[in-house]
């Protein structure tokens, strides 16, 4: 049965081409909606970036018909903008909801749409409050769950058998670990490849199979996408900060390293706000990979000061590294799970030949409005991604920081 699924604002903001995701029903995005996303587009960063790529879908679609009387879609569905005239909104407003909020205005459409529309009408909103008002008032409301990606299903990327010869290859994914009593293994595809235990990287021992089937996953160069799932203190940055530096300065596979996280802001500031030039504004949030840096070098005599000098490591804002080919580096994407679907697909396509790129991120621990721990970029990729022969991912479970610091990520 067709449906009308009106849109809220932070669908368009998480998938300016969300719309297309609706197959064959009927799409509605209300006008407030619109207003809105003209307010967002002069916001920096990645709200007014979604905005404006919002705003030009819809322009290009405007150019095929009339967006009130509503557009056919290549999806097979029909957009349409509705305008509620100042009737049409009183007499389908809910009386205590107040006026000047756009959700409101949001529900106020939908229910103009259930009132005079035999199709269901569904609210579709990344916004829990939303979808709640919604269903007080009987409307159907859900979250966009065309680029989620169920956490509980995503395999943890090894497991045990007392023997290989039990396996059974169909069931398993290219570039998973093998845990037996004859060793380590990783299967790719084909065969069960050896993984040497004692394995040393940058003078860092692994101190579990997890950490030992990442670094081998690190340090394999044909596998070009690693991404590292797990809780603070397991190591995951670390791991992937060792195997950055083996490559680049031992051993000479890539040009470069390049690190850049999400700059969730805090407090309300942003970036921008920040005194300094573009380094003194990242290093806030850089000061964890700093501080793993300088580790890494006091295990190995380097000096910190000499290696930043060498410039064969850069920090960089995410925001920055769109537009660019980077073909030959080492690319760590720390606290990934902060990252749209869409943000992680664009750091991916900037990837040029020879480039390594590697997402670490606690799926449990994000900061960013709208997203959660199955709708974020991080287990996405991992899981559009798992049985890619030049991809691997690998959940991490046991904490190796601190007996303190594991016991606080199980208890708290």
């Amino acid at each position: 049965m067709v449906k009308n699924f009106v849109i809220d604002t932070n669908v368009l903001i998480h998938d300016p081409e969300a719309i297309f995701s609706f197959e064959d029903n009927n799409v509605y995005i209300p006008l407030p909606v619109i207003e809105e996303l003209d307010k967002l587009k002069k916001e920096q960063g990645r709200v007014g970036k979604s905005a404006r790529a919002a705003i030009r879908v819809l322009e290009e679609l405007r150019d095929k018909g009339n967006l009130h009387e509503g557009i056919d879609l290549e999806s097979g569905g029909r957009l349409t903008i509705p305008v509620l005239s100042e009737e049409d909104f009183d007499r389908h407003q809910i009386k205590f909801l107040f006026e000047k909020y756009v959700d409101n205005w949001i529900i106020s459409y939908a229910v103009y749409l259930k009132n005079n529309r035999p199709e269901p009408t569904i609210i579709v909103s990344k916004d829990i409050s939303l979808r709640l008002k919604a269903a007080a008032i009987g409307l159907e409301a859900q979250d966009y769950l065309t680029d989620k990606s169920d956490l509980a299903l995503l395999p943890p990327g090894h497991v045990f058998v007392e023997s290989v010869a039990q396996i059974d290859k169909s069931k398993l994914h290219i570039n998973e670990y093998i845990e037996s009593n004859e060793g380590f293994f990783r299967f790719d595809g084909n065969e069960y490849i050896k993984i040497d235990s004692k394995i040393r990287v940058f003078n860092v021992l692994p101190r579990n199979k997890e950490q030992l089937f990442s670094l081998d996953a690190l340090l394999n160069d044909e596998i070009k996408l690693v991404s590292l799932i797990g809780i603070a203190g397991t190591g995951k940055t670390f791991l992937a900060l060792a195997a950055a530096l083996q490559k680049v300065l031992a051993e000479n596979i890539y040009e470069k390293i390049i690190i850049a996280r999400p700059l969730v802001p805090m407090g309300g500031k942003d970036i921008g706000y920040l005194p300094g030039a573009l380094e003194e504004k990242i290093s806030p949030w850089m000061s964890g990979v700093m501080d793993n840096l300088e580790y890494l070098c006091r295990l190995n005599n380097i000096s910190f000061k000499e290696l930043m000098k060498k410039e064969v490591i850069e920090l960089e804002a995410l925001t920055y590294i769109r537009g660019r080919s980077i073909p030959r580096q080492f690319i760590i994407i720390d606290e990934a799970q902060n990252l749209t679907p869409l943000e992680v697909k664009t750091i991916l396509t900037r990837a040029g030949e020879g480039t390594k790129i590697v997402l670490t991120g606690d799926p449990y621990q994000i900061d960013t409005p709208y997203l959660d721990e199955s709708s974020n970029g991080l287990v996405h990729v991992a899981s559009k991604f798992l049985g890619r022969e030049i991809a691997a991912h690998i959940v991490l479970k046991k904490g190796e920081r601190s007996e303190l610091a594991s016991l606080a990520a199980e208890l708290l």
